[in-house]
């Protein structure tokens, strides 16, 4: 899940300098927290429960897609101010990135060749299509494609009511296909393309990911005003969206399919989910209105807060910031041979489990295989380890030369 667009270029006066630096370390600091669910994947731990470990070890990664497909957005923007030959850039970029979580990404997650039976459409797919999207609606005045964003976010949670019915008759429907792509996502089955497959699931629906991006990229024009009014401005707009998150969800008006006082029973007969977590337990899949404030606000509201920041923890973080899409297609690969690595040495042999369709196709993890909390933390450190001095040297590579295929990676 990254932006998958290079680093917003630099202006050059310091208050632009700042600026930029600040979106480089919120970017890279979601990279960080989103390698910590890639690495529970490979641990057999479930998402989201039962514990409030392994609850909160999952939900602070739900910041990092709604930041990723945002920050993409600006970087659009940024981009579009530069060049003359957005859209064409965009139509490339967007294909390029659909065509590797295809091949690419599928044999990284899985590390088998079972093409024919399991393709997932993950973040790369689903910025990848947003990028195609955006590269018609530039062409649009930037308030007609924020308001558009906006739209979508907010209103899209009206089909709620109608979604249960939609997808009881949807593999009747010859647009079943289209409307999986587009919104429904993997709870109604996959994408079967003929009886034999290949089969999709949609694990990204276009739909709100595209009025994500689209609002990212009006966003960046709040990010070049003077900074007094930028800070009111991402202040203002961050804290008013987490003060909806909390009016929405506390009394569920509106925004999420799910109330949160209906928790749910747990896994395997256990207890429904305590109260609090269930608040927080918003829909990700598709995104609901909720869940987007709840993880874009803060990341909003923390643009201008981190303006200042500098030392040597800043500019380590900032590193993974600035080559977002190298980070993305390494750390699968990374992760998951570091999870055959780590079954070798606690099993005695490599578990034939994490040669299956991760990660949204494979079984329940064997008898004798999750690992603890613990584990999946040091595995993550070591994997972020690992990455900074591949990224570092990644992003000095792009720093000193100009290729043009440069700026695809």
């Amino acid at each position: 899940m990254t932006t998958t667009l290079p680093a917003i270029p630099v202006a050059a006066n310091p208050t632009s300098r700042s600026r930029i630096l600040s979106i480089d370390l919120i970017r890279g600091a979601v990279m960080i927290i989103m390698a910590i669910d890639h690495v529970r994947v490979y641990s057999g731990l479930p998402a989201g429960g039962p514990t409030p470990g392994i609850f909160f070890t999952r939900w602070i990664t739900h910041f990092c897609a709604p930041a990723f497909v945002f920050l993409a957005g600006t970087s659009i923007f940024f981009y579009n101010r530069k060049h003359d030959d957005v859209s064409r850039f965009l139509m490339i970029r967007g294909t390029w990135l659909v065509f590797l979580e295809l091949t690419l990404l599928r044999l990284a997650w899985t590390f088998n060749f079972d093409f024919a039976h399991y393709e997932m459409a993950g973040i790369l797919w689903v910025i990848g299509w947003c990028m195609i999207l955006m590269a018609g609606l530039v062409k649009l005045p930037l308030p007609v494609v924020g308001t558009l964003g906006v739209v979508i976010i907010s209103a899209h949670n009206l089909m709620d009511s109608h979604m249960g019915q939609l997808i009881e008759g949807l593999d009747a429907n010859r647009l079943s296909g289209l409307w999986k792509i587009l919104y429904v996502g993997f709870f109604a089955g996959p994408v079967r393309f003929g009886p034999n497959g290949p089969n999709l699931v949609v694990l990204y629906s276009i739909i709100p990911w595209i009025g994500v991006m689209a609002a990212g990229y009006a966003f960046g024009k709040i990010l070049i005003l003077s900074p007094a009014r930028r800070n009111r401005l991402c202040l203002g707009i961050g804290l008013g969206a987490v003060a909806a998150f909390l009016i929405l969800r506390g009394f569920n008006l509106y925004g999420d399919p799910r109330p949160w006082h209906a928790a749910a029973p747990g896994r395997n007969g256990l207890p429904p989910m305590p109260a609090f977590l269930s608040f927080l337990n918003t829909t990700k899949y598709p995104a609901s209105l909720c869940f987007l404030l709840m993880t874009l606000g803060p990341v909003i509201a923390l643009t201008p807060l981190v303006e200042g920041a500098r030392g040597a923890v800043a500019r380590w973080i900032t590193v993974f910031g600035r080559v977002p899409f190298f980070y993305y297609v390494l750390h699968i690969p990374l992760i998951h041979a570091l999870a055959l690595v780590v079954s070798k040495i606690r099993l005695g042999f490599v578990s034939p489990w994490l040669f299956t369709n991760h990660p949204m196709g494979n079984p329940e993890a064997p008898e004798g295989y999750v690992w603890s909390l613990g584990l999946l933390y040091a595995v993550w450190g070591i994997t972020i380890v690992i990455l900074y001095f591949a990224c570092r040297w990644f992003s000095n590579l792009k720093a000193t030369r100009n290729d043009w295929w440069l700026k695809y990676l």
